[in-house]
């Protein structure tokens, strides 16, 4: 019998979900004969039965442009929000998934969508992810759908700045996406040839940033690029985290260590001003006019790259073939030039950092790049 399946994007967009969902629908329909529907909106359109048949048609055209078709959320099933409260919605998404005769459901998605998925495995769907975020910081998989772009446009910014960097002798700071792990700075940071590159791997010493920056001024370079991830973090802040958790361990009494846990939440709120700050300090410390250029969602935006084009082809179209194969609760990973099945019981809940003995590292610190540290 023909086989149905259903597929969502979820998340965060990313530049290349489009070439996924042509991929992996094209695959469906002309390899395989199977029929595909696309959910809209996330796990939120499998919730309210919100979909689209996904025919020949709907799939042409798509490759090269930017977004999702299908829309995206960052909804949890276990805990989505209906009319103003909080409600456990994964008895909705069995009872979708069954009634539409569902052999298998495809979610496109990053850390968040795989946490989501391992609970609904766990129910007894089949399900098969895709990994899509322009941190990268998905494990098990060399890259994943959406960072080449983002890396690029980073990178382009960073050119950009160059020209306006040594036309004003300034110092430029450059922000890039991500909380917890710093391959879209390092990446584009090294393309970039920024100066200095701050990631949240390497806490940094504001000090020897501005001695860095000083002695660029003093042999006759008088601007310099920064490249600084949004979670990179001071060696300060990572001091007065621990002695807060030490705290917190030591405490004698209920009353402590509920305070210093309240300290910890309120120390590890992401602030959004950090960068600004940091400007501040190094004009203080170095005497030298500085600009910040926050780049936000414009990572996301726009047309994917060739390479993200052709990592969204190569991984939708073996998720269908997993699915021919009835190999379910994998996640589809680009491991050289194969493509693998990992289990997602061992992607859950973990998070792909930069090694601190990284190559990229090593190149960077070769060409003189300050790293903070």
């Amino acid at each position: 019998m023909t086989k149905k399946i259903g597929v969502l994007t979820a998340g965060g967009d990313t530049p290349g979900l489009n070439a996924t969902l042509r991929g992996l629908g094209k695959a469906a329909l002309m390899s395989y004969n199977f029929q595909i529907i696309g959910f809209k909106d996330g796990f939120r359109g499998l919730v309210y039965n919100n979909y689209l048949e996904l025919d020949s048609v709907k799939l042409s055209g798509i490759i090269s442009t930017g977004g999702t078709l299908l829309g995206t959320s960052r909804d949890k099933p276990h805990c989505m929000v209906v009319n103003g409260k909080t409600h456990d919605m994964t008895d909705a998404i069995i009872k979708n998934y069954h009634e539409h005769g569902l052999d298998a459901l495809i979610c496109i998605g990053g850390g968040g969508t795989h946490k989501n998925v391992y609970r609904l495995i766990q129910k007894g769907l089949n399900i098969i992810t895709i990994p899509k975020t322009i941190d990268n910081d998905v494990p098990y998989t060399d890259t994943t759908i959406g960072y080449d772009t983002a890396m690029s446009i980073a990178t382009e910014a960073i050119d950009r700045l160059h020209t306006t960097a040594y036309s004003h002798h300034r110092i430029m700071l450059v922000e890039t996406m991500g909380h917890h792990v710093g391959w879209l700075a390092l990446g584009a940071g090294i393309a970039g040839g920024a100066d200095v590159i701050l990631i949240p791997e390497i806490p940094y010493d504001v000090h020897v940033v501005a001695e860095s920056v000083l002695e660029r001024y003093r042999i006759g370079k008088n601007f310099s690029i920064i490249a600084i991830a949004e979670g990179a973090v001071t060696k300060n802040f990572v001091a007065n985290v621990r002695r807060l958790e030490n705290q917190k361990k030591m405490a004698e009494s209920p009353e402590d260590r509920l305070k210093a846990e309240k300290l910890l939440a309120k120390l590890r709120i992401y602030r959004p001003d950090h960068v600004m700050r940091l400007a501040a300090k190094l004009e203080e410390l170095t005497g030298l006019d500085s600009r910040v250029t926050i780049l936000g969602h414009l990572q996301r935006g726009g047309n994917p790259s060739a390479n993200d084009r052709l990592l969204a082809t190569r991984l939708g179209t073996e998720a269908v073939a997993l699915i021919k194969r009835q190999q379910y609760g994998v996640m589809v990973a680009a491991c050289g030039n194969r493509v693998e099945p990992i289990p997602i019981s061992r992607v859950v809940n973990k998070r792909k950092y930069i090694p601190i003995n990284h190559p990229w590292l090593e190149s960077a610190r070769q060409v003189g790049t300050c790293l903070g540290n």
